[in-house]
C-alpha cells in the first residue's frame, strides 16, 4: 500500500471534502494517522526481525506456538490464529521447520491432522529475541499513562468492530447518516 511520508493538513482535507462531499475531514485525519503510525511502528520492528533474520510471519507462527510452549498446535488452527492460508503457513513451518524451531508431528490414525510445536532450538531462539522485542514496545507506548493506553484499546476495539462493515461490498452507511 502506498503511503503517504506526511499526512496532509486538516484544511486540505477539509478543502478536498467541498469536491467531495462523502469525505468526513476528520474521519480521514484520523485513518491517516492511524496508517501512518501502524507503517512506522512495523518499519522500526521490520529492522529487529531482519538484525534476527527472521520474516513478520515466521516470527508471528512462533509468537503462537509460544502462548502454550509445550503444547502442540494443528497446523490448520495455527493459520486461523495468524490470519492466513493454510498453504501460507505450510511454507511458514516449512522454513521454520528447516531451521529447526519447529517439528511437525502427524495425528495418531489421521494423517490429514498435523500437529506443530517448537522445538527446543526454537524457545532458545525467542528467548534472545523476546527481551528486546518487548523492551521496544515498552519504550514505543512509555509516552502513554495507563489509562491512556487503556483508552488506545478500546476505541482501536471501536474501529475493528467496523471493519466488517467496510468489507461489504455494498455501500457502507456511516453511523448517523
Amino acid at each position: 500500500m502506498l503511503l503517504l511520508k506526511e499526512v496532509p493538513q486538516y484544511e486540505c482535507l477539509l478543502e478536498c471534502s467541498k469536491r467531495h462531499p462523502e469525505l468526513d475531514p476528520s474521519a480521514m485525519e484520523a485513518f491517516l494517522h492511524l496508517l501512518r503510525t501502524s507503517t512506522d511502528v512495523f518499519g522500526a520492528f521490520r529492522g529487529l526481525l531482519a538484525r534476527h533474520e527472521i520474516s513478520k510471519g515466521r516470527f508471528v507462527v512462533l509468537i503462537l506456538l509460544n502462548r502454550e510452549p509445550e503444547k502442540r498446535v494443528k497446523l490448520a488452527d495455527l493459520a486461523d490464529r495468524a490470519d492466513v492460508t493454510r498453504a501460507t503457513m505450510t511454507g511458514l513451518v516449512d522454513t521454520l521447520e528447516r531451521d529447526g524451531f519447529v517439528r511437525r508431528e502427524e495425528a495418531p490414525g489421521d494423517r490429514r491432522v498435523v500437529f506443530v510445536r517448537l522445538t527446543t532450538n526454537g524457545h532458545t531462539f525467542l528467548d534472545g529475541v523476546l527481551p528486546d522485542y518487548f523492551r521496544r514496545i515498552a519504550v514505543l507506548m512509555c509516552r502513554l499513562t495507563e489509562a491512556e493506553r487503556k483508552t488506545l484499546v478500546a476505541l482501536l476495539g471501536k474501529i475493528q468492530q467496523a471493519v466488517p462493515d467496510i468489507q461489504r461490498d455494498a455501500s457502507p452507511k456511516v453511523a448517523g447518516s
